[in-house]
């Protein structure tokens, strides 16, 4: 191969990529942002567009150089050349996927470590999954809890959630909020998953929590309310709340989502799904 037929096909793989992932990363394949991490991710899944159309520009531009290259000529019908190896070849297509492998492995890294975060102030919250509803609990200084049908949080604080099942395994998801985790039965196996996850809303609305682990007939219904709403709100509907004994999956509280404790005034109402 000259250098000159080189820099074409690199030149091809590179314009290949361009048209490949330019359009694919204009498309928000996640729908709307409604958390401080889901952009983080959102930068992630089009940073690994952008890989992910390299390598394919590069098995197509190289699948066709080799087809137009060795094509046999009209009435050869001879064995082609006998080839017993390229070490060039073997390390270059061995170091390039290494490379795009490990770059991708310690960005994305670095982007867990970033949204799992911690703050100080976070809101405590225990989920509870079972088919086929979910149980919103929210642990109190007087070792008494919350319990809600219908999530409610406040925009701009974190949230500590930490998740469990009642029978088998569910998972944990707000599309809007990007962030997804199993909810898993306590027991031989499961009390080695780690069941908590951080997430800090950052836009008033309605939602829907949805199950996106198959658990059952009825795996499709498996949803929930949640509601985004300023701090203040969010205080005023706490203190209108029953305080009960915590029992794991407990439907005692405000099973309609204290609709009566105000209006989320200004919220943009928005749907997800699975």
């Amino acid at each position: 191969m000259t250098r000159a037929t080189l820099v074409r096909l690199i030149a091809a793989i590179l314009v290949l990529t361009a048209v490949t992932a330019v359009p694919m990363t204009q498309i928000h394949w996640n729908g709307t942002e409604a958390s401080t991490q889901a952009d983080k991710i959102d930068t992630l899944l089009n940073v690994m567009i952008v890989l992910s159309c390299f390598v394919f520009a590069i098995v197509m531009v190289m699948l066709g150089y080799c087809i137009w290259r060795y094509r046999a000529k009209p009435g050869d019908e001879s064995d082609g050349e006998p080839i017993h190896g390229n070490t060039k070849l073997e390390i270059t297509w061995t170091v390039i996927p290494t490379v795009i492998v490990l770059f991708g492995a310690i960005y994305s890294w670095i982007v867990l470590g970033d949204i799992e975060t911690k703050a100080s102030d976070a809101v405590r919250l225990d989920i509870t999954a079972q088919q086929y509803e979910w149980t919103f609990n929210y642990p109190q200084a007087n070792g008494k809890e919350v319990s809600s049908k219908t999530l409610v949080v406040p925009e701009g604080r974190q949230l500590e959630i930490r998740l469990t099942s009642l029978d088998v395994i569910h998972s944990f998801w707000v599309p809007e909020w990007r962030i997804k985790r199993d909810a898993v039965p306590a027991g031989p196996g499961g009390n080695d998953i780690d069941n908590t996850v951080e997430v800090t809303p950052d836009r008033l609305g309605i939602y829907n929590v949805v199950c996106t682990e198959l658990c059952g007939f009825g795996h499709a219904t498996m949803r929930a309310l949640v509601r985004v709403v300023p701090q203040s709100e969010f205080d005023q509907w706490l203190r209108h709340q029953k305080l009960v004994t915590p029992q794991p999956g407990s439907s005692t509280g405000d099973v309609s989502g204290a609709a009566s404790s105000g209006s989320t005034s200004g919220a943009t109402s928005t749907t997800g799904g699975p």
